[in-house]
């Protein structure tokens, strides 16, 4: 389990301060990473993009800017940051290439936690 966290470091994550959060239960950390990968707003975002609702995409990608920032899942977060604030303005236009790259990076933490 030590290794996910090592992993993360590589990846640039911020496990110091994300463990610190979980008052350094590293047990309990690595069990919400799952949930984390899993969130259902990944999909929901890029629904709401797609269909144009800037609102709605909007709460997606600030829900998602939230959970990553307190995990520290650094890569994730600079990605969603691209989307929070085109999104909080009222727009979605060429935010494509930015979801795109923010579903690359969860791929990539997925691939960390096996």
């Amino acid at each position: 389990m030590k290794e996910i966290l090592l992993k993360l470091a590589e990846w640039n994550c911020d496990v110091e301060g994300a463990l610190e959060r979980f008052v350094n239960n590293d047990e309990m950390y690595i069990s919400f990473l799952p949930t984390v990968a899993n969130e259902p707003a990944f999909d929901e975002l890029g629904r709401a993009l797609k269909e144009g609702n800037a609102r709605e995409a909007f709460e997606q990608a600030h829900l998602l800017k939230g959970v990553v920032a307190n995990m520290g899942l650094t890569p994730l977060l600079t990605e969603i940051v691209k989307i929070v604030e085109p999104t909080r303005a009222g727009s979605v236009d060429g935010l494509t290439p930015a979801y795109e790259a923010l579903m690359q990076r969860l791929q990539e933490f997925k691939n960390i936690l096996g």
